[in-house]
C-alpha cells in the first residue's frame, strides 16, 4: 500500500508512473491546485473524489508489473494531429482467474469535454471492478480541437482494437467488453452505441453492456437549460447545439443499437440534470433494451466511486448486474 502521509504531489511525481501522471487530470496542472500539497486522508476529508488512495495504489502496482501504459497513436500520427499526443490506455488486470472469461471493462472518465479525471473516475473505478473480478482499462481521450466527439470515437475505437490486437489484457475473448463512462465520458460510451458514430461505424463488436454514470446525452435538454446559445458553434459537436439536437448526437432518439445498460446518478445533480438519464432510460425501455436505473438521493454530480454518498457501493452492484446479465445471456 502507498504511504498515506505522502501528498498528492509527492505521489504524482513518482517516476514509476511518469508516463500517465501529467494526465491524472488531463489538461489541468494539479501542481497549481491546493490539493497538490494535501495528504490522501486530507483529500478524502475535503470530499475530493472518493477513494483516490485505492486508485493510486492500483496504478502503482500496475506500473510495477509492467506493460501497463499504452499510447494509442504513433509519433507520426501525433505529429499530424498534435491533440492525439497523450491519448492512451492504462490496463488493470484483475487477480481473479475467472476474469479471463468475463467481458473486460473500458472505463472512460469525465471532465466536461475539457479534462479527463483519471484520478477520481478512472483509476479508483478500475481498482473496484478488479476487486469484483473484471479486467479493466482506463482511456485518456482527446479534449482539444474541433469535432471532439468524432475524434473521441476514434480514440475509443483505437482502445478496443488495441486490447484485441496487442493482447493487452489476459482475456479469452477480447471482443467481449463492456463500457463505463462518467459525465462527458458517459456521453462517449452512449454515443459509442449509436450506429452512425460508434462501434458499427468503426467495424467493431457491439459492447456486451453499457454503464453510463451521470451521463450527458441530450443537446436538446442542454438547450432547455438556457446555458448554451442555440446557434453558436460547438467544438464538441462540430456544429451548433441546435443542429446537434436534430442529429444522432441527440442520443435518446437513437438507442436502437444499445446493449443492456445500467445508469447511475444522483437526484440533486446540478451540473448534468437527471433529465438526461431519464430520457435515456425511457428510450431504452421503449426499444425493449434491458435497463437498470439507480438514482441516489443527494448524491450530486461527480460522486465517482460513491464514497461518502448514497451511491456508495454502486460499482459492486454494477458488477453483480454484469454477472447476472451474463448468466441470463447463457440461458
Amino acid at each position: 500500500m502507498i504511504d498515506p502521509d505522502l501528498t498528492l504531489g509527492e505521489l504524482l511525481t513518482d517516476p514509476r508512473i511518469a508516463p500517465i501522471a501529467p494526465d491524472a487530470v488531463r489538461n489541468l496542472d494539479l501542481s497549481r491546485e491546493p490539493q497538490w500539497a494535501m495528504t490522501l486522508p486530507r483529500l478524502r476529508e475535503s470530499g475530493f473524489g472518493g477513494e483516490i488512495a485505492a486508485g493510486l495504489d492500483r496504478l502503482f502496482r500496475a506500473a510495477e508489473a509492467g506493460n501497463w501504459h499504452h499510447p494509442l497513436y504513433t509519433e507520426a500520427e501525433c505529429a499530424a494531429q498534435p491533440e492525439r499526443r497523450g491519448v492512451s490506455l492504462v490496463t488493470f488486470p484483475s487477480e481473479d482467474p475467472s476474469a479471463a472469461d468475463r467481458p473486460w471493462l473500458l472505463i472512460v472518465p469525465g471532465g466536461g469535454f475539457v479534462n479527463v479525471w483519471n484520478l477520481t473516475e478512472g483509476w479508483p473505478i478500475a481498482a473496484l471492478f478488479n476487486s469484483r473480478g473484471y479486467h479493466a482499462a482506463v482511456l485518456t481521450y482527446r479534449v482539444e480541437g474541433e469535432r471532439r466527439l468524432e475524434r473521441d470515437m476514434e480514440d475509443m475505437a483505437r482502445a478496443v482494437c488495441a486490447v484485441g490486437e496487442q493482447a493487452l489484457l489476459p482475456v479469452s475473448r477480447p471482443e467481449r467488453y463492456a463500457t463505463c463512462g462518467f459525465s462527458a465520458g458517459g456521453c462517449l460510451v452512449c454515443l459509442w452505441n449509436v450506429p452512425e458514430a460508434g462501434y458499427a461505424l468503426h467495424g467493431l463488436p457491439k459492447p456486451a453492456a453499457c454503464i453510463p454514470v451521470y451521463p450527458v446525452v441530450s443537446p436538446r435538454e442542454m438547450l432547455r437549460d438556457g446555458a448554451f446559445r442555440p446557434d453558436a458553434p460547438s467544438a464538441v459537436y462540430g456544429m451548433s447545439m441546435r443542429e446537434a439536437a436534430e442529429t444522432f448526437f441527440e442520443i435518446p432518439d437513437h438507442t436502437e443499437g444499445f446493449p443492456p445498460s445500467a445508469i447511475f446518478l444522483g437526484t440533486d445533480d446540478q451540473l448534468v440534470p437527471p433529465a438526461h438519464s431519464h430520457l435515456l432510460a425511457g428510450s431504452l425501455a421503449r426499444n425493449g433494451i434491458p435497463c437498470r436505473l439507480e438514482i441516489g438521493p443527494c448524491a450530486g454530480h461527480g460522486f465517482g466511486d460513491g464514497t461518502g454518498t448514497s451511491m456508495a457501493g454502486w460499482t459492486a452492484r454494477a458488477a453483480d448486474w454484469l454477472r447476472a446479465l451474463a448468466s441470463t445471456n447463457r440461458d
